[in-house]
């Protein structure tokens, strides 16, 4: 990789060769029939990747963008949404909705832990959702839902199973005709961004529907948007060489680069990577004495929260970190100055985590704390290479 950084954040993440040169190559016009062709390579495989036998939308937008375009194609203003959040992006849906006129009711988890099925359908059982969101993986906090327990709930209620998949697509499971326990029990809608797993620079969202979305979307007379109303994009997700609103035609290209990669290695193999990298790193920072916000059985494969060692200043040690070259992010809310996070998807390398793990672990001994590196990297090794 020609990156001077490793960026071990949430998001964006490491940005292989290959797709920096799709991102630079010449510029064409939106309508181009040679431009068209690629972006509907691209819309082919983002079909293949969340198997769906509806469509698949991808706008020049962020995974917010991806969000509002999701709620307001579903759920119109006066009826009820559920929001089960895990963590501070699950609650970002909160302000979403209300500005559309839906109103909003919450299951919040503890950080760190996950709304159990039993808790949705206590409050399923109030009646009178259209739809529910849950965030496969939270940012904030490194938690993954079970949405092998989640979904059944919902859908036998009849409410439409919004999933947001911005730190999980590409790296966890989201297979839209899988069933789970009954042939009507799926995944409705998908959304994501393309800078997190998928490997991509951001700037495009992606939506997926699935058939009941888009019958869902087809009874409203009209939706709380242009940009975002999926009936103004349908066109030209069927023919790219149609117009509605100009693509970014250099981040399609990228994005279709990205996407040919991803289904190389394919998905089954992808999704064993991710879950052996998340639990090698967590692993492995233990070893220096450092606590990962969610426990193993809810931890995402995808993200950590990880806590620090007892008085360890979080400026300082980011600071040190990000001048050798080494990129992690700082925690949200509650948890700001006690913990940092540290992404582990996309296309980054076994060699950078490792050398990721030998910059903490001098950066620990910089700052006055006990660091095996050693034990550390063979952590680390040990666990991802069992795969």
């Amino acid at each position: 990789m020609r990156n001077k950084e490793m960026l071990l954040v949430p998001g964006p993440t490491p940005v292989m060769d290959e797709i920096y040169d799709a991102l630079s190559s010449e510029t064409m016009g939106h309508t181009d029939p040679r431009f068209a062709k690629i972006f509907k390579n691209s819309l082919n495989l983002s079909k293949q990747l969340f198997n769906t036998d509806g469509e698949v939308f991808v706008i020049a937008g962020s995974g917010t963008l991806a969000m509002e375009m999701a709620i307001i194609n579903t759920v119109a203003p006066g009826e009820k949404l559920l929001v089960v959040s895990h963590g501070y992006f699950g609650d970002r849906f909160i302000p979403l909705a209300k500005v559309f006129g839906i109103k909003v009711e919450t299951l919040q988890a503890e950080w760190g832990q996950q709304i159990s099925k039993e808790l949705l359908e206590e409050k399923l059982a109030e009646g009178g959702f259209k739809a529910v969101t849950v965030t496969h993986v939270d940012t904030s906090t490194g938690v993954m839902a079970n949405i092998e327990e989640l979904i059944p709930v919902v859908k036998k209620t009849g409410a439409l199973f919004i999933l947001d998949g911005v730190c999980a697509t590409a790296a966890l499971e989201e297979d839209m005709q899988k069933t789970y326990g009954h042939p009507d029990y799926k995944i409705d809608v998908v959304l994501t961004g393309s800078q997190k797993a998928i490997g991509v620079p951001p700037g495009l969202g992606m939506v997926a529907f699935g058939p009941k979305a888009l019958a869902a979307r087809e009874a409203m007379s009209s939706v709380m948007g242009y940009y975002t109303d999926i009936k103004n994009w349908l066109p030209v997700m069927n023919d790219p060489v149609k117009y509605f609103a100009t693509p970014p035609v250099n981040m399609i290209y990228a994005f279709n680069k990205g996407m040919e990669m991803v289904m190389a290695e394919g998905l089954e193999k992808r999704y064993c990577r991710h879950s052996a990298l998340g639990r090698a790193m967590r692993s492995a920072l233990k070893v220096y004495g450092m606590k990962p916000l969610a426990m193993e059985e809810v931890a995402a494969p995808t993200l950590s929260c990880i806590i620090y060692p007892e008085g360890l200043n979080d400026a300082e040690f980011r600071s040190k970190l990000a001048s050798k070259g080494v990129v992690v992010a700082g925690a949200l809310a509650a948890l700001a100055g006690k913990a940092f996070r540290i992404g582990h998807m996309g296309n980054a390398t076994e060699e950078m985590f490792v050398k990721a793990l030998q910059i903490i672990g001098e950066t620990l001994q910089e700052m006055g704390y006990e660091a095996n590196i050693d034990a550390a990297v063979d952590e680390f090794k040990g666990i991802y290479r069992s795969v």
